[in-house]
């Protein structure tokens, strides 16, 4: 009975699910039915709003139409009368404008380019639209002299504000470091801000609508004027300012500078004028006095005075003849080795300045060629006065004026120092330019290597006889020439240059690299240079040495031969030791101290022989044996002549040699010991034998004329007169 149950219940259960199914079906058709009706009522809305917008549309076309007509003619009556207006405008230019171009730009500009642009404006229109219209003839008119002044005014602004650099800016513009250090960095200020922004806006213009370069010509012409004042004006400074104790900076330099001038420069030392007559007087005091200054003095003294004067200056004066008021002439030329020292730094400096400046007012493309123009009158100058110092330098080469020479050598180290600066301020310009100042370089190596040269043959082969002192002391010409090369210590580099120029000739019969010497002077490095300066410099001392064993034809006695060489031996040698001259002459010859040292004391030697005339008369050579106390005629007649012939002999060598002159101290002091020494040990051992207890006179103190004390005090006397 149970599975009836349960079937019954299933079937229950299925009419119910039938029954809610037909329900759904009965409720979806409804709902359907009802969605069709909704969408016919929409549709028949629809069909009639679009009726009724068709209807508008009808209506509403023909009238947006004739509005989009009216808007469009209104539109072309607009532009008609703004074309009109701006056609008229362009009859109104000339009207509007004359005045002001009439008038002129200065005060005004910007207005003034302002109407320039527009007369611009009016002559295209009616060179485009109305070729024939006398308007056209009119703007045109008003343009070309608006231009003309425009042109006008950049000449004025440029003539009007252009000035000279002041000489103080320019001195610490080459200043050295040092001295600016704590001070602002000086700045070269050629216009002022704002015409400079004036003289721009009109070079724009010109190049862009002026057609016309002459501006530029206008441009170098006043810049190159106020460049060459500027340097002009430097010089009439330093020529005012001469006989002061010297220029505050100085451009006379080792180390290289920083290449913009509106920047401090870099660390220079100071270059003091004025000191070949200071050097003069100091050969004088040689001359006169001998090493010291006075005889009988230190023989260092006036070594380390000249070496306190010279330090950072080239002194002295060469071998040959003075022409002229010496004074003055040495202070001319100090003042215009200096004064040309000065120029060429100045120019330097100025010219990077003046391109700096040309950048904003010139076309990029037109730069090079106008800084060219611009630069070119005051480097001629520059060149030309150079070319005047080698020519001055050559006839007094040829004179044998060597204290001239020495001129060009400062001048041609600063030169070649300033060289890389000057090269990169040229950058561009034409090649003459470029090789004006290697041409000058070139020049002045040319005459100092031939001075150099004469030099060294004009001591060998002086051609005016000098005379000789009567005390032996050391000759001029020793005393020249050692200081002429203490001078070119200072210009080592340079001097070593010089000779380089010249070695293709190989004068100095060095052995040279095939490299060097195929090379041009300029790439002589510094140690051959060096070489090439200690071989002359030998050269030097060797034809000295040569000259001075000539000079002692006058002195008779040989003595006082031996006195002259030694003096003059001992003051080379002093005067290598006290300077780097010993150093440099190492460099190519083997100790040369040594050498002189042993010239030195052969010449001592050879004065020791003077006294052999003295000292024989006390050797026991001849002299009677003394057996007793009683010696015979003959005995007692050779006892007195020795005491005579010895009295005699130190008297007259005593008189002679007193007014000899040893002017080292050191060495005046140990020949007198050396001799005093050698005399009288010889003079107590013969007193002792001979005059104590030999009868041999009657009147001994006739013969016994001096004590060994007394002896050795006239020793003593030797070498000076004051004694």
């Amino acid at each position: 009975m149970i599975p009836s149950e349960d079937s019954s219940a299933r079937k229950k259960t299925i009419e119910e699910k039938l029954k809610q199914e037909e329900e759904t079906l009965a409720f979806i058709k409804e709902s359907l039915e009802k969605s069709d009706q909704l969408t016919n009522n929409m549709v028949s809305i629809l069909s009639s709003f679009e009726s009724r917008l068709m209807k508008l549309e009808n209506s509403i076309i023909p009238v947006h139409k004739q509005t989009e007509t009216l808007q469009r003619l209104q539109e072309n009556v607009d532009r008609t009368l703004s074309c009109l207006d701006h056609v008229i405008s362009y009859y109104h230019v000339a009207t509007e404008t004359e005045r002001i171009i009439k008038e002129g730009p200065s005060g005004r500009l910007e207005e003034y380019l302002g109407c320039i642009a527009k007369i611009q404006k009016a002559v295209e229109y009616f060179q485009d639209n109305n070729p024939d219209s006398p308007e056209l003839n009119r703007v045109k008119s008003l343009f070309e002299r608006g231009k003309e002044s425009l042109d006008t005014e950049f000449r004025s602004l440029l003539q009007r504000y252009s000035k000279p650099v002041p000489p103080i800016l320019i001195l610490d513009l080459i200043g050295t470091e040092e001295e600016l250090e704590g001070q602002e960095e000086a700045v070269l200020e050629h216009l002022p801000e704002g015409i400079l922004q004036d003289v721009i806006r009109i070079s724009k213009w010109l190049v862009e609508y002026g057609r016309n370069q002459d501006f530029m010509n206008v441009y170098y012409q006043i810049r190159s004027s106020q460049l060459d004042r500027s340097i002009k004006g430097l010089k009439d400074h330093l020529r005012k300012n001469s006989s002061s104790s010297g220029i505050t900076y100085s451009p006379a330099v080792q180390n290289k500078r920083k290449d913009t001038p509106t920047k401090k420069p870099a660390k220079r030392p100071v270059f003091v004028p004025g000191t070949i007559r200071k050097a003069q007087n100091l050969l004088k005091q040689y001359s006169q006095h001998g090493l010291d200054g006075k005889k009988g003095g230190s023989s260092l003294g006036v070594l380390e005075g000249l070496e306190q004067e010279s330090r950072g200056r080239y002194h002295g004066e060469a071998v040959g003849e003075k022409h002229g008021p010496a004074s003055g002439k040495e202070d001319a030329l100090d003042l215009e080795t200096d004064t040309y020292i000065y120029c060429i730094s100045a120019f330097v400096r100025l010219a990077q300045s003046e391109y700096q400046l040309l950048t904003y007012i010139i076309p990029e493309h037109h730069q090079k060629k106008t800084f060219d123009s611009l630069i070119q009158e005051t480097l001629d100058n520059l060149i030309q006065e150079g070319e005047n110092i080698v020519s001055a330098a050559k006839k007094a080469n040829a004179r044998h004026d060597f204290t001239s020479v020495l001129s060009i050598f400062p001048i041609l180290r600063h030169l070649k120092l300033t060289k890389p600066e000057f090269d990169k301020v040229l950058q561009g310009t034409a090649a003459g330019t470029k090789n004006k100042l290697p041409n000058l370089i070139t020049s002045i190596e040319a005459t100092g290597a031939k001075a150099l040269e004469d030099f060294a043959d004009c001591i060998k082969n002086e051609p005016k006889e000098t005379s000789v002192s009567k005390d032996g002391t050391v000759h001029e010409i020793t005393s020249n020439a050692i200081l002429f090369l203490q001078q070119l210590l200072e210009f080592q580099e340079t001097a070593g240059a010089m000779l380089a120029s010249q070695v293709l000739g190989n004068t100095y019969n060095i052995p040279i690299d095939p490299r060097e010497s195929s090379s041009t002077a300029s790439t002589y490095n510094s140690e051959f240079n060096r070489r090439l300066l200690s071989t002359y410099i030998c050269k030097v001392l060797g034809n000295l040495q040569l000259r001075l064993t000539h000079r002692l034809k006058p002195y008779e006695d040989p003595a006082l031969k031996a006195i002259f060489l030694h003096n003059n031996f001992n003051y080379i040698l002093k005067s290598l030791e006290k300077s780097e001259l010993l150093q440099l002459v190492s460099v190519t010859q083997k100790e040369p101290d040594d050498t002189y040292r042993g010239h030195i004391e052969a010449q001592i030697q050879i004065y020791q022989r003077s006294w052999l005339k003295v000292t024989d008369y006390l050797n026991d050579k001849n002299m009677p044996v003394i057996q007793g106390s009683k010696l015979k005629d003959k005995e007692r007649q050779i006892i007195k002549e020795h005491f005579k012939g010895f009295n005699e002999g130190l008297e007259e060598l005593c008189k002679i040699q007193k007014s000899w002159a040893i002017p080292d101290k050191r060495q005046r002091e140990r020949i007198r010991q050396a001799q005093k020494s050698i005399v009288l040990e010889a003079y107590a051992a013969f007193l002792q034998r001979y005059g104590t207890g030999v009868n041999f006179t009657k009147n001994p103190e006739k013969y016994i004329k001096y004590s060994v004390e007394q002896v050795g005090d006239m020793i003593e006397k030797l070498f000076d007169t004051s004694a």
